[in-house]
């Protein structure tokens, strides 16, 4: 990927990052500004910084006049259970004591995260120390700017938070790169029989004309070479601790997967209104004095959005506001008839995470926190405030829910593929949507459908909630853990598994509805063609969607079997990417959104 050249550079200011930004710096390379005295954060970030400075100064003058050390933690003492160990006086030593940090903290195993989860990680720790409360110098935050921007992505492996202190391990992990030894400290010190440890990081590979055409691992120190000169920090006092304590890693991947579900929850009202029509299902549960009867507003909104999508319909049955329903009683299966009930819960959940995931990345969450500025009202010397910001308890509860929710998104959505498969079931649409003969050698989509209850079945077991599991550390020091960053991976791999799951949904439904229009009516076969003109406005803009984007899905023969993966996975590009979403847009179908206290969710 190649930066954009018409996106400007994102200026930090620790308070007005949006999870849309992460998104377009994780994602989208957009360039990140480095902080300059010009920017209103860089006053309160080297007043923070400073106060530090002269804490440390302050212990080495005690220490001229034999004075004892004044205790600072995280600045001159030892970390955690070690606080209470003697202070120490030496500057040299706060170094260290940086180092030393990064060192024993990068103790990470398994599989790397993707760049983009790294990306955003860096950018909310860049914004969280630009507000200015944790006692680093501008440059460190510039330094992961430049990282960003040159696109160093260093290497995170994925497991070894507890959520608190915030995600220490990946934090370690990052910094390593970014960072180095103090000259009374050798390479020989850090890591005993090995000859360099500096981490490792993702470089580009560049074409001749500066184009990203791929990657390359190289050593920490490799990949923080830029301009002729090794661009590692040799970290001051606080600054090890400021960089590795709060969960980062946690709401890096929390927003990445709320996005997504955001995403995914359109795409499922989309594919709802598909089985309908492919159903011949009735539109008297979507009826508007239902919803408005209950009152709970992300249900309104669903309801009302397939309601949009169905318009037009004239496989859906036409019974409305102000006709009857031909076929009677009108009722489909909880799947269908229910859909708004569970996306519209769904959608609330997601509307809740936003709001939670947007304070988060603007917050101060290492410890101990620098009160200097004169709004703070605190009068004391003693500027740095102990306390407990980087518990990732909000995350996880955040990611928790959200799991749960994109679970019930796809138990639904395969209970609906479920019902398109099935003869008895589907009003007249053959076995399997395959027109086989009555043979009955062809199994159609039977396996996607298989697939769908598999996902299904495993995002059950993710759903379990990790903020409820506690296993204390530290000596019993950080005796309650929040797992946020578990519940998080886990929230992210429900993301993908459901994704999949609506993708399974719509390439049923679009298939069952090419067997409508093909002549399989609800009373059987034979009855007159249907043109792409007689769908909702909604399946009309997918068709458009599909003929531009994906033709081969709508080529799949109904009279046979094919080898089926390449266009379940088509199905899931799709939906990843938003074009479907996007037609529909496109086409000035009204869509609904949730309202949170700062805007409106779509």
């Amino acid at each position: 990927m190649s930066v954009p050249e018409d996106l400007t550079p994102l200026h930090l200011d620790g308070r007005s990052l949006s999870l849309e930004d992460v998104i377009a710096v994780a994602r989208q390379m957009r360039p990140v500004a480095e902080l300059s005295p010009q920017d209103a954060a860089y006053g309160p970030v080297s007043r923070s910084a400073e106060w530090v400075r002269s804490a440390v100064e302050e212990n080495a003058r005690r220490a001229q006049v034999g004075e004892p050390a004044r205790a600072y933690y995280g600045i001159n003492t030892g970390f955690g259970i070690h606080a209470a160990g003697r202070p120490f006086a030496d500057p040299e030593m706060t170094r260290q004591a940086s180092r030393k940090l990064i060192m024993s903290h990068s103790t990470g195993v398994g599989e790397p995260l993707p760049e983009e989860v790294v990306r955003a990680a860096m950018l909310i720790r860049a914004n969280t120390l630009a507000k200015g409360r944790s006692g680093v110098r501008p440059v460190v935050i510039n330094r992961l700017i430049q990282m960003l921007n040159r696109q160093v992505v260093p290497y995170i492996p994925r497991i070894g938070s507890l959520g608190a202190s915030g995600d220490l391990a990946p934090l370690a992990h990052l910094a390593l790169v970014m960072s180095k030894a103090p000259p009374s400290m050798t390479e020989e010190d850090c890591a005993p029989g090995f000859a360099e440890i500096c981490g490792e990081a993702l470089v580009p590979l560049l074409d001749q004309s500066g184009r990203r055409i791929g990657q390359k691992v190289v050593s920490g120190m490799e990949a923080m070479t830029w301009d002729g000169e090794d661009q590692r920090l040799v970290l001051e006092a606080k600054e090890g601790l400021a960089l590795s304590n709060g969960a980062t890693f946690s709401a890096a991947l929390g927003v990445l997967a709320l996005v997504d579900a955001e995403n995914l929850v359109q795409h499922a009202e989309i594919a709802v209104a598909l089985t309908l029509e492919a159903l011949q299902g009735y539109r008297d549960a979507f009826l508007p004095q239902v919803h408005a009867a209950r009152g709970h507003p992300g249900q309104i909104a669903s309801a009302a959005n397939v309601l949009a999508l169905l318009e037009g319909s004239q496989l859906a049955d036409p019974g409305d506001a102000e006709h009857d329903p031909v076929h009677q009683p009108p009722q489909d299966a909880y799947s269908v008839r229910c859909a708004p009930q569970v996306i519209g819960a769904v959608r609330e959940v997601l509307a809740h995470v936003r709001e939670v995931l947007e304070r988060e990345i603007n917050a101060a969450t290492d410890n101990p926190l620098i009160f200097v500025e004169p709004q703070d009202n605190l009068p004391r010397r003693y500027k740095a405030i102990s306390g407990g910001n980087f518990h990732g308890e909000y995350i996880a509860f955040a990611m928790d829910h959200l799991g749960i929710a994109l679970t019930e998104l796809g138990s639904i959505s395969e209970r609906r593929t479920f019902w398109l498969m099935d003869a008895k079931m589907n009003r007249g649409l053959p076995s399997m949507l395959v027109d086989g003969g009555e043979s009955h050698v062809d199994s159609g989509l039977m396996l996607t459908q298989y697939v769908a209850a598999a996902l299904v079945s495993k995002c059950k077991t993710l759903a379990h909630p990790d903020s409820v599991d506690s296993i204390p550390s530290s000596a019993n020091q950080e005796d309650h853990v929040s797992m946020s960053m578990n519940a998080a991976l886990h929230a992210r791999e429900i993301v993908e598994n459901i994704t999949a799951v609506i993708a399974i949904e719509l390439l049923a439904a679009v298939t069952a509805l090419r067997l409508r229009m093909a002549g399989w009516r609800r009373e059987g076969a034979g009855q007159p063609p249907l043109s792409v003109r007689d769908l909702g406005r909604g399946a009309q803009a997918i068709w458009a969607a599909l003929e531009q984007h994906a033709p081969e899905v709508l080529a799949i023969p109904l009279d046979r079997d094919v080898v089926c993966y390449p266009y379940v996975q088509r199905m899931i590009e799709l939906v990843r990417s938003g074009v479907l979403l996007d037609a529909v847009r496109e086409a000035g179908i009204p869509l609904r959104g949730v309202r949170t206290s700062t805007r409106l969710v779509e």
